[in-house]
């Protein structure tokens, strides 16, 4: 055999692959050859350098994605206790509204307290006032649904600063006696936020975070 030949099946032993040679026949000739013994030792020495065991690594992606996911102070998710104090601080502004308008209204509409000019008109209104306080006091008692009289709550917003500012700007009203309607705006205001924390504290982990795919 040629030191080629030699050298070869020897790269081949050491790669743990079949050197095609009788291992008698590689090593006499490494006894002979003085050539072939340094360069099987400088092989032996890279080998060693460079060669990677193969480990065997768990695959921990859906357990991490899991413990993301389950994790109150994940970016994008605020704390479970945090959320749940927000909504209680958000259903008691939200239930006080709603009393303050029924003690506004309920006089008009039973007595006829406080009318000046056109009973009628404004007892529908006050009607009309009870109806949406109703609605704001089922909203504090079940914040879930809040989100259903968010889109009432923000028409009548809408409508009741539209008409106060054109009203104001062609003076057929004053200013302060517009300032009331501000609470329609600040109610609305409350209950869009109710209806969002609600659902933030409500919404369930993502079955793709919690098993790791997706």
């Amino acid at each position: 055999m040629t030191c080629d030949h030699v050298r070869a099946a020897l790269s081949a032993r050491l790669d743990g692959e079949d050197p095609r040679a009788a291992s008698a026949v590689l090593d006499g000739h490494l006894r002979e050859c003085p050539g072939c013994r340094a360069w099987l030792s400088r092989a032996e020495r890279v080998t060693r350098l460079v060669r990677v065991q193969p480990v065997q690594v768990p695959d921990l992606t859906a357990s991490v994605l899991a413990a993301v996911a389950a994790d109150p102070l994940a970016p994008g998710r605020a704390p479970a206790a945090a959320l749940r104090a927000r909504r209680q601080v958000l259903r008691v502004a939200v239930a006080v509204a709603a009393v303050a308008q029924l003690a506004i209204a309920l006089p008009i509409l039973l007595a006829g307290l406080g009318v000046s000019v056109d009973p009628h008109t404004s007892r529908e209104m006050a009607s009309f006032d009870v109806a949406l306080a109703v609605g704001f006091a089922l909203a504090a008692w079940r914040p879930e649904r809040a989100r259903a009289f968010v889109p009432v709550a923000l028409v009548l917003a809408i409508c009741l600063a539209g008409t106060s500012a054109v009203d104001i700007a062609n003076s057929t009203t004053a200013l302060v006696h517009e300032v009331g309607h501000l609470a329609a705006v600040v109610q609305a205001g409350l209950l869009w936020a109710l209806g969002r924390v609600s659902g933030d504290a409500n919404r369930p982990v993502s079955p793709a975070l919690a098993t790791g795919r997706g």
